[in-house]
């Protein structure tokens, strides 16, 4: 089984999105910087309430998925037709906005530290006028995987625990097939998940730093840089000398165009043509 490689460093840089939130953003900061057939992933961590008190009012989607993954604090999420969630630390929302949907996400605690993370996940041509629809996933509802050297939680797809037993995540039977795992190793640790060869997969570590690849060949990826992994089989990983924890995800790349223009995502200029005539005419999300 091949072992997969770190092929690309994308750093992640200070952006501000929503109504004035301070983010670390890593893939899609350019449109260059995808990797088929994730579009974005943002960080966003302060204890200062000033980088997040403003949340996200509403605002469109069309063509795509946001998965929002929280370690600390809490948000409730309210969309157009007066749909509300609360996503509280330790749990996700896996949200498909498909044929469109408006939708803000608003901080629920005016201090106290806020942590975590979103990604972006395109959808495929056949898929980007379906139905809107949300998953909203509680802490309990994530399996906490002893693995040697630390502990693994698994959000999407599955993954083998030190028994030798396959444990699965609630999110399963998306056409993109979505591995997500949260990851937290001890100074030292190794880690090693069996990934499907065709499949784009990158690690992002936001604590501590990490080791990929085998003994000899392995390169260093270091704290909030998201790492693009080669094509293999497995991915191997170690943790510096202060642990590491991070998130690994990965996903069936979709080979198909991608327009973007803000909050849309579809195949074709004419088609993002549409979503915004759609947005302005008030239909986006019939």
């Amino acid at each position: 089984m091949t072992t997969r490689s770190l092929e690309r460093i994308i750093p992640s840089i200070p952006v501000s999105d929503g109504a004035g939130v301070k983010l670390r953003r890593s893939l899609g900061q350019s449109q260059g910087l995808r990797l088929d057939p994730f579009l974005m992933l943002d960080e966003f961590a302060s204890d200062n309430p000033d980088d997040y008190i403003a949340g996200f009012p509403p605002h469109p989607h069309r063509g795509f998925e946001t998965v929002t993954y929280m370690l600390a604090g809490d948000f409730e999420h309210e969309d157009h037709l007066g749909h509300k969630g609360h996503l509280r630390g330790g749990g996700a929302q896996w949200m498909t906005a498909g044929r469109g949907i408006i939708h803000s996400e608003m901080p629920l605690q005016e201090s106290g530290r806020l942590h975590g993370f979103q990604f972006w996940i395109n959808l495929p041509a056949a898929e980007k006028m379906k139905p809107a629809a949300y998953r909203d996933i509680q802490p309990e509802e994530i399996p906490v995987v002893s693995i040697a050297g630390g502990t693994a939680k698994v959000v999407a797809g599955q993954m083998e625990d030190s028994e030798g037993r396959h444990i699965a995540g609630p999110i399963q039977g998306l056409s993109t097939a979505p591995l997500f795992l949260d990851v937290r190793l001890e100074p030292g640790a190794a880690f090693t998940q069996a990934v499907a060869e065709g499949h784009s997969a990158f690690l992002y570590p936001y604590e501590g730093s990490v080791e990929i690849g085998e003994d000899g060949s392995s390169r260093a990826l270091a704290t909030r840089q998201a790492g693009v992994l080669s094509r293999g089989g497995q991915i191997a990983v170690q943790a510096g000398p202060a642990g590491a924890a991070f998130l690994l995800l990965a996903a069936r790349p979709l080979g198909e165009p991608v327009v973007q223009y803000g909050p849309f995502v579809m195949n074709t200029r004419e088609e993002i043509e549409q979503a915004l005539d759609d947005y302005r005419n008030g239909v986006l999300a019939a």
